[in-house]
């Protein structure tokens, strides 16, 4: 052990990447602006600041929201943006408890339930509160001749890009055989969109800008065009003029205010109940006009102008700094895809996941599961922003883990655990949340430290150190409290009372998943370290769980999924969903725990055997990651790149996945992390480049980023 702990601390030292080279980053960037030339409901295009995103059709506005909503939804969300139902039934989350046999005694758990008729209301109304706020669509109407709305199939001739690199989306359709030109941004700091209009169609009267705002649903997705329910809820102008008007929308006991500032003489109204349109003088065929949704019910002050200088500069900011990589050269026929898929991860991320909260899994799209995060995919959303030199886009959500500690704790005094226990599912405060699978998770509860120790990396101070610390040993105090001593092995393990990450085993059942053993070993292990720096004493009872835990569970020469599952490898059930053995070594390092060999011929089993239509999106950068580690390129490669519709990245960039979640930012992240890994390779790692082949297919420059654990 003390060897390990000399080499970890060892591995610590920080160095540039000694195969930087320089990239003309603008000229990548552009390589991959994204243009589209028909309506496409999965080809939606975003705006956005990292704390609030603006999602637009093929007219540069939220024109046809209901046509898109099965699609890429057109949303617009926010970090601050939340809402509850009134709780008329005064449900509990005690109500939801429910008992598992556990570490020798029952231990509760927030649990989804189906009846009794009380328990599954409860549990319901938990999931669904609080949920994330759609705040309201920005579109165009468009009047044609004989007065009607126009329809999809109206819009013609569309030439349509979005510019990574400026944040500028510029849309050009013909309308009735008539231009319209639209520009489109969205403030860097602020929650402010800002458009152009050019046509002669407003001087016609057949352009106005209509702002509708919906009441939100108690449903798994929300795509933000609930338009009924119009007595639920109340929006009303509280100030106007001729270039300026102020709305305020209250839901139940939470309240929001929509300011929206335009250029020429205009006039605004409610032509119903939530429906108001913005009506410009017709003595001019341009129209520039700014909308902020805020908490405020003072505007900010902003024009066009300076809305797109904000939005220009800030991009720009954001593509000179941190990681780069260029492809160009590469003879591979995946080479400029995967640039493609690379860039606009860049993009989708940092508009979508960089704000104060951990994001939910469709950002700030459109909501899944209620608009609730998922701690466990904060790994998948968080991590490439440090390996990618922006460490300080992660640190932005870290602070919520202290606003999360005070709910952490109680779950862990209320099962009987030290420390504090993260939930899974979760809210924008840190509440828990019932769920079926989510209460048993426990590959979320090391990700902190991870996250933490990859911050240290590059602050390696004191004040990093004091900064996370209590964070650090709260988790592991939860860890080794977990972590039941088997008195008959000697050993200790982890369950009964627990989900792998492959949700494919029962929670009465499982115990010792391959993945979080390893994932406990290495993050406790962490956990001395910075006891060590901070000048402690290590944790005996940390140590005795880590110098005694259970070997990684294996037969036949490969590892198992969880050791209760001998079958791991015959029962088609546990060939499906993420093969996540594989993230022993991939999103681990190699401890003393793990044999590589063994994790070889694992590796070569699940890559035969597994089904990889029933997969999800973060599983192929996870197989990228594993190869890559195993000295593998070609397979990290072709995992990567492997042709299956959960790894499909649409025009916009978004991963694909299936009828419900038509975006998937966790696919995004994995990408950027399996590609800094590739690149910058891991501690110990003398290989360049070690997750692109050697063959000469590949050329391959990079700079700036990080070598992982």
């Amino acid at each position: 052990m003390t060897n390990y702990l000399f080499k970890t601390l060892t591995l610590l030292c920080f160095s540039l990447p000694i195969f930087a080279q320089k990239i003309d980053r603008k000229a990548v960037v552009e390589r991959h602006i994204v243009k589209i030339n028909k309506i496409d409901t999965l080809a939606s295009l975003s705006i956005g600041n990292g704390k609030f995103a603006f999602t637009v059709d093929a007219t540069g506005l939220q024109t046809f929201p209901d046509y898109y909503a099965n699609g890429v939804p057109l949303g617009t969300q926010s970090e601050w943006g939340w809402h509850s139902f009134p709780n008329t039934g005064n449900y509990k989350i005690e109500e939801t408890f429910k008992d598992l046999e556990s570490h020798g005694r029952k231990v509760l758990y927030a649990a989804q339930w189906n009846e009794p008729k009380r328990k599954k209301e409860a549990s319901d109304f938990i999931r669904q509160n609080p949920h994330r706020l759609q705040l309201g669509n920005v579109g165009l109407e468009l009047y044609k001749k004989d007065n009607s709305l126009a329809s999809p199939s109206d819009i013609q001739n569309i030439n349509q890009t979005l510019n990574p690199y400026t944040g500028e989306i510029k849309s050009h359709f013909t309308f009735e055989g008539t231009s319209v030109d639209v520009l489109t941004y969205c403030d860097a700091k602020n929650d402010i969109i800002t458009a152009k209009i050019q046509s002669s169609l407003l001087k016609t009267g057949q352009i106005k800008i209509r702002l509708r705002l919906a009441y939100p649903t108690d449903k798994f997705i929300d795509a933000g065009n609930n338009w009924v329910n119009a007595d639920k809820h109340l929006s009303k102008i509280i100030a106007s003029s001729n270039t300026r008007a102020s709305i305020n929308h209250t839901l139940d006991k939470d309240q929001y205010f929509v300011h929206l500032a335009w250029t020429n003489a205009g006039k605004i109204s409610e032509s119903q109940a939530h429906y108001f349109l913005l009506e410009p003088s017709k003595n001019s065929e341009n129209l520039g006009f700014t909308c902020e949704f805020s908490e405020k019910k003072t505007p900010i002050s902003s024009s066009f102008g300076n809305v797109m200088n904000s939005s220009v500069l800030g991009w720009k900011q954001f593509w000179q700094s941190g990681g780069a990589i260029d492809l160009a050269g590469s003879t591979d026929p995946r080479a400029n895809e995967l640039e493609r898929q690379i860039i606009l991860s860049e993009y989708l991320t940092k508009l979508q996941c960089a704000g104060s909260v951990p994001p939910q899994e469709t950002g700030l799209t459109y909501n899944s599961w209620f608009g609730k995060p998922h701690l466990e995919m904060h790994w998948w959303h968080g991590v490439h922003f440090a390996l990618w030199g922006r460490v300080d886009l992660l640190e932005k959500s870290l602070a919520w883990y202290n606003k999360a500690l005070p709910t952490a704790r109680i779950i862990a005094k209320r099962q009987g655990f030290e420390g504090a226990r993260w939930p899974k599912m979760t809210d924008n405060n840190g509440g828990e949340t019932s769920s079926s699978v989510g209460s048993y998770l426990i590959w979320q509860q090391p990700h902190i430290i991870t996250f933490v120790e990859l911050v240290y990396r590059q602050k390696p101070n004191k004040q990093t150190l004091e900064k996370y610390k209590q964070l650090v040993f709260e988790t592991a105090d939860f860890m080794t409290s977990f972590a039941d001593f088997d008195k008959q092995k000697g050993k200790y393990i982890l369950g009964k009372g627990i989900i792998s990450a492959q949700e494919r085993f029962k929670p009465e059942d499982t115990f010792n998943p391959t993945y979080e053993l390893n994932y406990w070993y290495q993050t406790l292990t962490i956990a001395q370290i910075w006891r060590k720096r901070l000048g402690m004493k290590p944790n005996e009872k940390w140590q005795h769980v880590i110098d005694n835990f259970s070997p990684l569970p294996q037969k036949n020469g490969v590892y198992l999924a969880t050791e209760n599952a001998q079958d791991s490898y015959t029962n088609p059930k546990y060939l499906t969903d993420h093969p996540a053995v594989l993230c022993t070594l991939g999103m681990l390092p190699e401890t003393p725990m793990l044999d590589k060999a063994t994790m070889k011929r694992t590796f070569e089993k699940v890559w035969e055997l597994w089904d990889w239509q029933d997969t999800w999106g973060w599983d192929f950068p996870m197989v990228s990651m594993t190869a890559t580690r195993l000295d593998m390129p070609q397979k990290a490669i072709d995992g990567l790149m492997m042709p299956i519709r959960t790894n499909t990245y649409l025009a916009n960039g978004h991963n694909f996945q299936d009828g419900r979640l038509r975006l998937y930012l966790p696919g995004n992240g994995g990408l950027l992390t399996a590609v800094a890994l590739m690149c910058a390779g891991y501690d110990g790692c003398q290989t360049q480049t070690p997750g692109f082949p050697k063959d000469g297919t590949w050329k391959v420059k990079w700079e700036g980023m990080q070598k992982f654990f």
